[in-house]
């Protein structure tokens, strides 16, 4: 019997927790247990793992700026390191908890408007926290933007939405041959049609919208986000923050999220659920599965199937 497919979206904050080194032997951990929690989705579930990388990106831009004897990179550049560096991570670590599967890391290149109105206001969160000091300053020196993220503060840079994973011909080809595939990495590679040619576009975009649109796009069954926060919450950061365990688009719709953090998460899930009434799970690495179940995490569904407040 043919196992459902599963897209899972695993966060760059959960590959690199916040206040952590941004340093490979950190990651190499970090990525050995998600590894092992992914490792137990693929018993019920055909996965295809898109993985965040919000620090990393944010690490390379960087050590990009620091080196002034060449013109910096531009950020779809960076994008693609960072397929290449995690995907070599979660690649090793995979096939060491999953020898008889065919594991592979595809650059992937997703296509986007030129026009798209988040080039005019940014909030895609990259790099590591910074004091206000710290921020004022890089500010001041590279023209960086910067907001406020929880009771951090981190740079910000465009997020446009995706229009169309340009490889998902070759991810599901992949997956009809049993292959664990890791794709769209970092949101993938940003790519504009410019004289009837791609071209690479100066952002990047959100890994959890793309995820979702690769699902639809392949016709995934499910979408799990694995996320640093162990749920979505109502009234978050308040004495009355409620845990939301099973919800339907049409609530979620009508709240506000924040923009650069849950807020994507949110419309990436109703995007999904609405078009093909399948469900998505949010949640932490760590309860990956039992997400699934609704045991854990926040899951939403097109009905609902049990108390939305717990």
């Amino acid at each position: 019997m043919t196992k459902p497919t599963l897209v899972v979206a695993l966060g760059g904050n959960a590959l690199l927790c916040r206040g952590e080194p941004l340093e490979a032997d950190v990651q190499r951990v970090n990525v050995g247990v998600a590894a092992k929690a992914i490792t137990t989705l693929t018993q019920d579930w055909n996965v295809v793992l898109v993985h965040g990388n919000g620090p990393q990106v944010g690490l390379l831009a960087l050590q990009n700026a620091a080196y002034k004897a060449v013109k910096p990179y531009p950020l779809d550049i960076l994008v693609a390191e960072t397929q290449g560096m995690i995907g070599c991570m979660l690649m090793q670590e995979l096939k060491n908890e999953l020898p008889q599967t065919n594991v592979v890391t595809l650059l992937t290149q997703v296509e986007v408007d030129s026009k798209d109105p988040a080039f005019l206001l940014p909030t895609k969160y990259i790099g590591p926290v910074y004091d206000q000091a710290e921020a004022n300053q890089l500010s001041l020196d590279k023209g960086w933007e910067f907001k406020q993220d929880g009771k951090y503060i981190r740079r910000v840079v465009p997020s446009p939405k995706p229009l169309n994973i340009v490889e998902s011909e070759s991810i599901k080809q992949l997956i009809a041959t049993g292959s664990l595939v890791i794709c769209a990495g970092g949101g993938g590679i940003p790519v504009i049609r410019k004289n009837n040619k791609m071209v690479g576009i100066e952002a990047v975009i959100d890994k959890d919208l793309s995820a979702a649109y690769l699902a639809k796009q392949i016709k995934a069954d499910a979408l799990l986000i694995l996320t640093d926060a162990d749920a979505v919450y109502l009234n978050w950061g308040t004495d009355q923050q409620e845990a939301l365990r099973n919800a339907q688009p049409a609530l979620l719709e009508t709240m506000e999220f924040d923009a650069g953090s849950m807020g994507p998460k949110i419309s990436a899930a109703c995007e999904f659920v609405n078009a093909t009434k399948g469900m998505v799970g949010i949640g932490c690495l760590k309860d990956a599965a039992a997400i699934l179940k609704g045991v854990k995490g926040t899951l939403i569904t097109a009905k609902p199937i049990a108390k939305s407040l717990t």
